[in-house]
């Protein structure tokens, strides 16, 4: 029997906390979609002053007497962009779904562990894509295909999987452009087929927009969720408890909800710190009808190139990044990451395999990794 605590009641719903970016750029080519003016439109509405729509469709990167400073200023910037025809081609995405579909490029929290660190180049600007449309179109076409979901007898269920949280997190942004909105609504009345369903993960909670979506139950909702310990590196994120709250909003509106305990780590007491958590979820999920619930784990690693940029943003973070303490793996394009050794890596995977039964048995275990 696992180790019991005492779950930290969920904090009752309030306005959640929305990111408000200082300065708003806008390409020339941006201008030309629709969906740029609802972008402009919202961003007038959170109270954005610094709107300046360019000549051409060059982003300029910030400027700084430090790289923190360029950092901070890049963090408080948003590009409204037409996604080229490079970031249009859906790319395969195990283990998490069968396409990876892309609203946007960055993201608005301060993770000092951030994995964006080290796979988009150039300044932290987050960039929302105007030519929404083109960007889910390949749902309908895709449809059928892929090889994480598709005909997977555990997972076929899915259909299709489409997971938009690859480069950013949808629900931190949403506010600002109504993109998620429209791609849960979309896949939810047909719009694309029967065949698709949407993922996405998100730190953030400001989940009332999509409440009374028809999402149709084809759209999994994931949050983020991590030991006490951990979310101190995670920044302008909403708090574990506000998450645990919005997880269970959306399990009630009827969503497939899921948890992305992600990044572990195995800080002092991590057991009892990690049980609160699944004790924390359990309880908020208690009495939720037709609970469709999943669980991917995922262990804390970096590589080189994102270690370099991280130490860059957050010269005096605490987060371990010791190659010495590490195992090195090598990607098969010849990267090398850095991750638990073997003795770590065993002790974690058996503990969340057996606590995650023990203590959210409703809760289908995806993968480890």
């Amino acid at each position: 029997m696992p180790a019991t605590s005492t779950p930290r009641p969920a904090r009752p719903a309030s306005t959640p906390r929305l990111w408000v970016p200082q300065h708003v750029v806008v390409t020339r080519s941006a201008t030309e979609h629709a969906h740029t003016a609802e972008i402009l439109r919202r961003v007038e509405a959170a109270g954005v002053s610094d709107v300046r729509v360019l000549t051409n469709d060059r982003i300029t990167s910030p400027k700084g007497e430090t790289e923190r400073e360029a950092y901070a200023r890049a963090k408080a910037t948003l590009a409204v962009v037409v996604a080229p025809p490079s970031q249009l081609k859906p790319q395969p995405i195990p283990p998490s779904a069968d396409w990876r579909l892309d609203l946007a490029r960055g993201c608005p929290a301060h993770c000092q562990y951030c994995y964006l660190a080290g796979s988009l180049s150039g300044p932290p600007i987050t960039r929302l894509y105007a030519n929404l449309d083109d960007v889910l179109a390949p749902i309908s076409s895709l449809s059928g295909t892929g090889s994480v979901t598709t005909g997977d007898a555990a997972r076929g269920g899915e259909g299709t999987t489409f997971e938009l949280s690859c480069y950013t997190d949808p629900l931190g942004i949403e506010h600002l452009t109504g993109s998620l909105a429209t791609a849960v609504e979309q896949v939810g009345t047909g719009h694309h087929g029967d065949g698709a369903s949407l993922r996405f993960t998100t730190k953030f909670d400001a989940v009332q927009p999509l409440l009374a979506l028809p999402h149709g139950r084809r759209t999994r909702v994931r949050f983020s969720l991590n030991a006490t310990e951990v979310e101190r590196f995670e920044g302008g994120t909403a708090s574990m408890p506000r998450r645990v709250a919005a997880l269970r909003e959306v399990a009630l509106a009827g969503y497939p909800v899921g948890l992305t305990i992600a990044p572990v780590m195995p800080v002092p007491g991590w057991q009892q710190s990690y049980g609160t958590l699944l004790d924390d979820v359990a309880a908020a999920l208690a009495g939720v009808t037709d609970l469709d619930l999943t669980a991917e784990v995922i262990t804390h690693r970096f590589t080189p190139g994102s270690k370099e940029v991280l130490t860059g943003w957050y010269p005096r973070t605490r987060l371990e990044m010791d190659e010495a303490s590490r195992s090195s793996k090598r990607s098969k394009f010849g990267g090398i990451k850095y991750v638990y050794p073997r003795e770590t890596m065993t002790e974690l995977r058996g503990w969340f395999t057996e606590q995650l039964a023990a203590r959210l048995p409703a809760a289908r275990l995806l993968y480890w990794t």
